[in-house]
């Protein structure tokens, strides 16, 4: 080897030996990198005596309703009864028997009621009807229902829209929660023979249907679900 060879060859090992100086060597038994950032967080946290929340694991719950304690006499029923009036009276007497008793959400619940029962009473839908009648409806309607099977007829009926389903009488009796409700609708509906004949109604016609029904539960009861207990129309 000629000098320069050996030359170089010193110098490498001299800064190799250097670089294992500053460095040092990995034994396996190092500590993991130092985090500042997660350190801070953990520690304010500890100051404050928080526990620091993991993404996803706490799921906020809405701010609980007003009771009725709360809200001014005169406001209760703001926008579905006067004060005073024997609408408003009744709303009294329901909620002082169910302090959960909230009419807005039965309305809602109403408004899918009477589409669900306008149109099992179409189809002939037995099982549907008595989950959302009482004994008597129940009965009422079924004797319809049979007198069309028996003449082999079909009814076809068709929600355009539901316009309106607003309180018109509210009662409490013993235990028993009363509701009256006033629905105005637009539906087609038509019924056919076993020939596809129509014997009443019009498929390209849409008529306007005014309901008056009255709800029913047992306002001591768990159970939240209310039943038809009474039909009407008016025009």
């Amino acid at each position: 080897m000629d000098i320069y060879t050996i030359i170089f060859l010193a110098l490498a090992v001299f800064i190799f030996l250097r670089l294992r100086n500053v460095l040092g060597q990995r034994t396996g038994g190092e500590r993991p990198p130092y985090d500042r950032t997660a350190r801070n967080v953990v520690q304010g946290a500890q100051e404050n005596n928080n526990v620091v929340p993991i993404p996803g694991a706490v799921i906020d719950q809405a701010p609980l309703a007003p009771t009725a304690d709360v809200v001014p006499p005169t406001d209760r029923w703001k926008g579905l009864a006067e004060p005073g009036t024997p609408l408003a009276q009744g709303l009294d007497a329901i909620a002082a028997l169910d302090s959960a008793f909230d009419p807005r959400h039965f309305l809602s619940g109403a408004r899918s009621a009477y589409e669900m029962i306008v149109l099992a009473f179409a189809n002939g839908d037995r099982r549907a009807l008595k989950d959302l009648l009482s004994s008597e409806v129940y009965d009422s309607f079924e004797a319809v229902i049979k007198d069309r099977e028996k003449r082999e007829q079909k009814t076809e009926t068709r929600f355009v829209s539901i316009d309106k389903a607003e309180l018109v009488g509210a009662e409490a009796r013993d235990r028993s929660a009363q509701l009256t409700v006033r629905f105005v609708s637009q539906m087609i509906s038509v019924t056919r023979d076993k020939a596809g004949t129509i014997v009443d109604g019009n498929p390209d016609k849409v008529t306007d249907i005014t309901d008056v029904w009255t709800f029913a539960r047992d306002a001591t009861s768990r159970d939240p679900n209310w039943k038809l207990v009474g039909t009407g129309s008016a025009h």
